[in-house]
């Protein structure tokens, strides 16, 4: 198996983004598709996670360090590939001097984003009907 990869990669060029979102929000956990598709994806930076050339995961970052989207299918999940694309995304939004990440996360994944490192910064509410609290990453200051 080669390695996982992670690229950053243009919203309009790649079907791939929207298959995913599509098949892990819209299809598997109900969203409505108003809710999934917004203006921020012209704008978001996008990215991409294949394994052997097969896309499996994907997730944004707006320029004000909000993390979103971050969907993994579910034959690519349990296999710490999660960890390596918002790992990506970290990291690419620490390149660009982003000096803090939030994100909204469903309940059933804070201990995900706590291990890497988000705090819970929230009391819980619903989004598309799914319980949810805001996470945010403040920086070690060097």
């Amino acid at each position: 198996m080669t390695e996982p990869l992670v690229q950053v990669v243009e919203w309009s060029r790649t079907p791939a983004l929207r298959d995913i979102r599509q098949r892990v929000f819209v299809d598997e956990q109900q969203v409505p598709a108003e809710l999934e598709w917004d203006a921020h994806d012209a704008d978001a930076t996008h990215f991409l996670l294949t394994v052997e050339g097969r896309p499996l995961g994907t997730a944004r970052l707006l320029a004000d360090g909000h993390i979103g989207r971050v969907a993994l299918l579910a034959k690519a999940r349990g296999q710490g590939l999660g960890e390596l694309l918002m790992r990506a995304v970290m990291a690419h939004a620490r390149s660009k001097g982003l000096p803090r990440l939030a994100l909204s996360a469903q309940t059933h994944a804070l201990g995900f984003y706590q291990r890497l490192g988000f705090s819970v910064c929230s009391e819980e509410y619903l989004d598309a009907g799914i319980p949810h609290r805001d996470m945010c990453l403040h920086w070690p200051t060097p």
